[in-house]
């Protein structure tokens, strides 16, 4: 209490004393600069760097490089080909230029892998599947010789994805695999939970869901530790999936939602549309088809401006499921003919599935089973070929229906019992405990995390507020003397000031005092002056009267010679 009352007293004193010294006292502020680059700060510095001879562009190669390579991470997806184009070919430029054994050589040689890479990343946007699994795969060759292991695992997290889209879980697995294999063993945090993700996909497009939320509870766990929002986005999505196939509709918007709003705040366009897209899918499931169709037109929307045609083809397989529910068949198949030439021109083959079952159940809905049972049948056919449980119960059920109106009930109730083991693998009763068990331990394992830390963090304050109190208590104390010594300075100066002044006054009478008596004396000598100056004047006139001219005398003079 005693020191908070000096704490106070001392405060009001300086206080005082401050408005007074500001008016004499001059500060000198201090300045501190953020290093922060923004997208526009790194255009700025390209345009900066010169231009002209070969010679003066390579001394700066490196850092454009640099510069570039981090640009491709940031920018938009319109901006992305532009900066990756120019990237390569400086990087190809110069892996040529410098020879193996020069540091430069591997430098420029990674910048390449980075450039192949993100042109796999352009190419699967585009749905030019087999180019894109070209250039990752130079990138990963590239990474292989170097041993980058940085790039090394970013071309298989890629491939692996996409074998996924492609439908081949082995491959994807394999692809996988590796990639954790060397995060762990080089000890880097940065992509596994890109590769949990991707791995949690790959067994909840396998029916097994259990472990698909166990590795997306992993992965968000990471991103959460590493501050890394853009994973953070996607784990929570993908979690929000795998509670939609349950049936955890609103558990599902809840995550959906918290990705949304992360998604937003980091201008992901990309997320953003796969938010919106599952939103969608949500409210559809909820038979509120308006909204359905509101969200999936925001998603489509976006995704056509981004060029993802991937992304584009699910979302008219979702149009095509809205307008059916709304009674216009026709505009449902017209919407799942274009989705399905999309998904073929793309090689992906989950979505084909998800075509041929959707137009096979337009012509179900038509009464031209032949059709119907023709698509459903190619469905069920490459579902089987990929092992996708939900796409195998998807074209089991329709075929099953298709069999009975024709009247074959040994293939009816051969694709029921089809439909009943597929159901069952997707959403057990055993398989949902589990995986809500597994949600719940992490989020008590986060709130007793948090907990913990939050003890630990009210004793920190507490310490930290004493120690504040005493530091400000000295600081004041300091300053409070500072202060006094400063008045004191000021109020010496002044009183300096003012003694000087009044000498100064006492000098400048005694010199005015003394001018007074020399311009009067100067003034006395004049006259003196003046008065003598005229009496000589007055004496020569006498003279000059008295004594003969010296013309009259030379005048003379001339007339006695003659």
């Amino acid at each position: 209490m005693i020191k908070l009352i000096k704490i106070n007293t001392y405060s009001f004193t300086a206080n005082c004393l401050c408005q007074l010294l500001t008016v004499c006292i001059l500060l000198l502020p201090t300045f501190y600069f953020s290093q922060n680059k923004s997208i526009d700060s790194l255009k700025l510095e390209l345009k900066k760097l010169p231009a002209g001879s070969a010679e003066a562009v390579a001394k700066y190669d490196t850092l454009h490089c640099n510069i570039l390579s981090y640009l491709t991470e940031i920018v938009s997806n319109e901006e992305l080909p532009k900066f990756n184009d120019e990237l390569k070919n400086i990087a190809e430029k110069n892996s040529i230029l410098y020879p193996l054994s020069h540091p430069l050589h591997k430098v420029f040689l990674i910048h390449l892998s980075t450039s192949y890479n993100n042109k796999g990343i352009l190419a699967k946007w585009e749905g030019n599947f087999e180019i894109a699994l070209e250039f990752f795969l130079k990138s990963l060759k590239i990474s292989e010789e170097l041993m980058y292991k940085k790039g090394l695992v970013g071309s298989l997290i890629n491939i692996g994805e996409l074998y996924l889209d492609k439908g081949n879980a082995l491959k994807s697995l394999e692809y996988y695999d590796k990639a954790l294999k060397i995060e762990i063993e080089a000890g880097y945090v940065s992509r596994l939970a890109d590769i949990f993700n991707g791995m949690a996909i790959l067994q909840g497009n396998l029916g097994n869901f259990e472990k698909s939320l166990e590795y997306l509870i992993k992965g968000l766990k990471i991103s959460e530790e590493a501050g890394n929002k853009p994973g953070i986005a996607n784990s929570l999505r993908f979690i929000s999936t795998i509670y939609k196939i349950q049936g955890e509709l609103k558990a599902s918007l809840e995550y959906l939602n918290k990705s949304l709003k992360i998604s937003e705040e980091l201008n992901d366009k990309s997320a953003i549309s796969s938010c919106f897209h599952n939103i969608g899918d949500l409210y559809f499931f909820q038979g509120d088809f308006g909204k359905a169709l509101e969200y999936n037109m925001k998603a489509y929307k976006i995704r056509e401006a981004i060029g993802d045609k991937t992304g584009i083809s699910i979302t008219l397989n979702n149009l095509g499921s809205i307008y059916k529910k709304l009674g216009d068949l026709k505009k449902a198949l017209e919407f799942y003919n274009k989705s399905l030439l999309i998904h073929l021109e793309v090689g992906y083959k989950k979505g084909i599935t998800y075509s041929y079952n959707n137009i096979g159940s337009i012509y179900l809905a038509q009464k031209d089973y032949n059709k119907a049972l023709k698509y459903t049948l190619k469905s069920l056919l490459i579902s089987k070929e990929i092992g996708f449980p939900e796409s195998i119960r998807n074209a089991a059920i329709q075929l099953n229906t298709v069999y009975k109106i024709r009247g074959d009930y040994k293939n009816a109730l051969a694709n029921y019992e089809l439909y009943i083991l597929m159901r069952d693998s997707i959403s057990n009763e055993v398989t949902k405990k589990a995986a809500i068990k597994s949600q719940l331990k992490y989020e008590y394992e986060k709130k007793a995390a948090t907990d913990s830390i939050k003890n630990q963090e009210e004793i920190r304050v507490q310490d930290a507020k004493l120690i504040a109190q005493d530091a400000k208590l000295k600081q004041e104390k300091t300053q409070f003397w500072f202060l006094i010594s400063g008045f004191g300075f000021l109020v010496s100066g002044f009183i300096f000031v003012v003694n000087r002044f009044r000498l100064t006054q006492k000098q400048k009478k005694i010199i005015e005092e003394q001018k007074i008596i020399v311009d009067d004396a100067f003034e006395k000598l004049h006259e003196k002056n003046k008065e003598v100056m005229d009496s000589i004047q007055y004496a020569k006139r006498i003279q000059t009267a008295l004594i003969t001219s010296e013309k009259y005398i030379e005048r003379k003079l001339n007339a006695l010679i003659s």
